[in-house]
């Protein structure tokens, strides 16, 4: 079935390259070359990656198991352009004509501005990423620009409002973070259809963890009595309008075998299916350590400018989802703002809490838990 956003891409499952079958370190390319041909031979053709997967095998693997096998009109590849690879703008179209070779190509389909947010995105304006891309796209070297995402949706507006240009954004989505202050995947997603942006969603069962489920999860799914775990998140991610593509990580020939099973002819959740969404949902919710309802109350008059609602979401993610991205969130939110740790005590934020809450304790503790070499004292 074609893509009814674009027509180059068939059905709206895509391989995420960033998790491969490994053999000693090294990407096992007979089973990857195994699963790409399970992959096309169901009728799908989207490939997804970036130089930094697996340190860069990724796209070397990509061209030995994928490139030199296939005709080239058979696939859709997608790549990025991630802010550690360069410094200026001069650094990116030798890097960019690297990332064609790594991956045995003479064009990407998609080539994605990656994990923008407030502080990067200041970097590829100011080296012109994006005008850059723009450029490769004239000289056919790109059929689509995008971007990658992983920030709050005023930021995500911001960037559309200043490139309008942007064909397709990719957010982490799922029904674990759809309405997660932290991530914020309902306010991204509507972010994009206020910009009309096709939507590609990342992490559709969240690293693995809406896989393996807390106990009392994995009793209100299997009480439905129907498929995997997984299959209910993809599912779940599949079917909003806005979504263009769901892409999802494999590692061995079982994963892709059952997300094949059900993402061909892509089925939305029935109403019981989604009350159990629904109840998995409550399961990580009890598990909060801090029940702050992100009001903001206590944001501006905080002498040491720290986003406290913010870290106290990480805190609860890392609480939720055992630390799966928490530091790197946590990085995000002190990003020229004031740590935890920055705290001096002066109770501002107690007296003007409405929820009551203890929250110098509570930054005791989020320093504790993001701030290993910090003095707690």
């Amino acid at each position: 079935m074609q893509n009814r956003f674009f027509p180059e891409i068939k059905e709206r499952f895509g391989f995420g390259c960033m998790r491969l079958p490994m053999c000693d370190k090294e990407v096992d390319k007979a089973q990857f070359s195994d699963m790409i041909d399970a992959f096309l031979a169901k009728g799908f053709n989207y490939f997804d990656t970036a130089h930094g997967y697996i340190s860069g095998k990724s796209e070397h693997a990509i061209r030995e198991c994928l490139s030199a096998r296939y005709p080239r009109e058979s696939f859709v590849l997608v790549d990025k352009l991630t802010d550690t690879y360069f410094r200026t703008e001069a650094d990116i179209r030798p890097f960019f004509e690297n990332q064609l070779a790594w991956c045995g190509v003479e064009y990407f389909d998609f080539y994605l501005m990656h994990a923008q947010n407030a502080q990067n995105f200041q970097k590829f304006k100011r080296c012109r990423a994006y005008e850059t891309a723009f450029e490769l796209k004239k000289e056919g070297k790109i059929r689509h620009v995008g971007l990658s995402f992983h920030d709050t949706a005023d930021v995500l507006d911001e960037i559309l409002t200043t490139y309008p240009e942007i064909e397709i954004v990719q957010i982490q989505f799922n029904y674990a973070d759809y309405d997660d202050y932290a991530i914020q995947s309902r306010a991204c997603y509507d972010v994009c259809v206020k910009h009309n942006k096709p939507v590609v969603v990342m992490e559709p069962v969240k690293g693995g963890i809406l896989v393996n489920l807390p106990d009392r999860a994995k009793e209100i799914l299997d009480g439905l009595h129907g498929g995997s775990y997984a299959s209910y998140a993809l599912r779940f991610a599949a079917h909003f309008p806005q979504i263009a593509m769901v892409i999802s990580g494999m590692s061995d020939m079982a994963q892709m075998n059952d997300n094949l099973s059900f993402m061909k002819d892509v089925k939305p959740l029935t109403e019981e299916e989604m009350k159990a969404i629904d109840g998995v949902r409550d399961v990580f919710r009890a598990l909060d350590a801090i029940p702050c309802t992100a009001c903001r109350y206590c944001v501006d008059g905080c002498p040491k400018h720290i986003s406290i609602p913010d870290l106290f979401a990480d805190m609860n993610s890392h609480k939720r989802y055992a630390n799966w991205d928490g530091d790197w969130r946590y990085a995000v939110h002190t990003e020229g703002r004031g740590k935890a740790s920055d705290c001096i005590g002066c109770g501002k934020c107690e007296k003007i809490c409405p929820q009551h809450l203890p929250v110098r304790k509570y930054l005791k503790d989020v320093a504790a838990t993001f701030e290993k070499e910090a003095n707690h004292d």
